[in-house]
């Protein structure tokens, strides 16, 4: 029987802090509703317990007045080095629920973020793949590796600016 591979999403970035305070940034409520999530939308964090089995169960305002939520299982969280998680769209009692946008879109994503230092400055990277995915749930998710980039990449650019801020 042979196993299907899916392409994961990789996505790097440095920043120029040490990654204590990038972990931190991760990790904080106060200073996580500061910048995570997509341009323009804000962040409420409805729980945020950081232990392998914890909850990060969040809302995104979108600006008509909607409401997204959002959650995060921990599987694994090594201070400063890494996070590792699983990611789903929820409802609002933090259970696992279907994007809006597509029936075809993973239930669950399985993420890790590494943290590496050098000279003072940070290597954040991250990559993400389906989790107990169907082959059209993985093919949805392959297609939309571009996009997944550009996303993040919008949310890395707010934490970029979060940290340059001065906000340690």
């Amino acid at each position: 029987m042979s196993e299907t591979v899916t392409r994961e999403l990789v996505i790097t970035r440095v920043f120029d802090v040490p990654r204590h305070l990038v972990y931190k940034a991760w990790t904080e409520q106060q200073r996580l509703e500061q910048w995570w999530g997509p341009k323009g939308l804000k962040l409420g964090v409805t729980r945020l317990d950081l232990r392998p089995g914890g909850l990060f169960h969040y809302v995104l305002h979108l600006p008509d007045g909607q409401k997204m939520w959002g959650r995060f299982v921990f599987s694994s969280l090594v201070e400063p080095e890494r996070i590792v998680y699983i990611s789903s769209f929820s409802d609002e009692a933090g259970g696992i629920s279907r994007v809006p946008f597509s029936e075809a879109w993973p239930l669950e994503i399985h993420n890790t973020l590494t943290f590496t230092e050098q000279d003072g400055k940070t290597t954040l990277t991250q990559r993400s793949k389906p989790l107990h995915a169907t082959a059209e749930e993985r093919k949805t998710f392959e297609e939309n590796i571009g996009s997944l980039q550009q996303g993040l990449a919008g949310t890395l650019d707010q934490l970029e600016s979060y940290l340059a801020s001065g906000s340690k």
